[in-house]
């Protein structure tokens, strides 16, 4: 078998990918239902982000098969994390770091773990995983309060009506017919599944999103496609609780750690 025979069945053993990667010239999701995912978003988008990351430390959360580890590194990122709460995605990330010669450091751990790492960054990639999660809010609280120490590049699927509302900062009680306003935050709930996927639970307009992020302690900076935004560290709602410490209370997962030159994202 030659070397490119060999990669292609390396690639095929760990099927399925959501990442289409290409791993020195082969594929890994050339049928992708979305098309040449995630590359055909990150091209409308990456210009946020430096050409030049070197010396910044890079954490991303939900990294699947490590598209975006990878695309930091190529950026001259210094320390890079992926974590996921996968580990088949953990593995798919793995072996394309390590077939890329990158030094990447994956641990397979939930959003919800991060305080563990005891570290802020100064990217964090919080892509795609919002909608995953059956405690969103949660989650952004614990960002802003654990990792992120300078801006985060966050993306999520939205649903209903693009605009934004420019609303007051209080409504009498009786006022029933702001929320039928359109380009009022709304949050839809997923009972059973979209798009067959029984993990999209909350599924935000955009006008959800934005109120979201400033309500976690973030100030949106840039808003370069639809569903993207950077945003940096700031302050949270003045009535927003210290999110809770679960570092001692959720069980340890087993940590994949860096793998000698590469490693794997989602």
């Amino acid at each position: 078998m030659n070397e490119k025979a060999r990669l292609e069945s390396d690639i095929a053993a760990l099927r399925p990918w959501f990442h289409n990667l290409r791993i020195n010239g082969v594929q890994t999701a050339p049928d992708h239902f979305l098309g040449d995912y995630p590359s055909f978003k990150w091209a409308h988008f990456q210009q946020v982000v430096p050409e030049d990351l070197r010396g910044c430390s890079v954490l991303d959360i939900g990294c699947n098969a490590g598209f975006y580890s990878l695309e930091m590194k190529r950026r001259n990122a210094g320390r890079v994390v992926g974590i996921d709460s996968d580990p088949h995605y953990l593995r798919q990330a793995e072996f394309a770091a390590r077939q890329t010669g990158e030094d990447i450091e994956f641990k397979l751990m939930s959003v919800y773990e991060v305080e563990k790492l005891k570290e802020r960054f100064d990217l964090v990639l919080f892509m795609g995983v919002l909608y995953h999660l059956r405690h969103p809010l949660l989650a952004l609280d614990l960002l802003h309060e654990h990792v992120v120490g300078g801006q985060m590049l966050f993306q999520c699927m939205q649903r209903g009506e693009e605009e934004v509302a420019a609303l007051s900062e209080n409504y009498d009680f009786f006022n029933t017919t702001i929320f039928e306003q359109r380009g009022f935050p709304k949050v839809y709930f997923v009972e059973q599944r979209y798009a067959g996927d029984p993990t999209n639970w909350f599924i935000p307009n955009k006008a959800a999103v934005e109120a979201m992020l400033r309500s976690a302690g973030f100030v949106i900076r840039a808003n370069p496609e639809r569903e993207v935004y950077l945003v940096e560290h700031g302050t949270r709602h003045p009535m927003a609780e210290p999110p809770p410490s679960f570092a001692d209370k959720l069980p340890d997962r087993r940590s994949h750690g860096p793998i000698i030159g590469g490693r794997r994202s989602r």
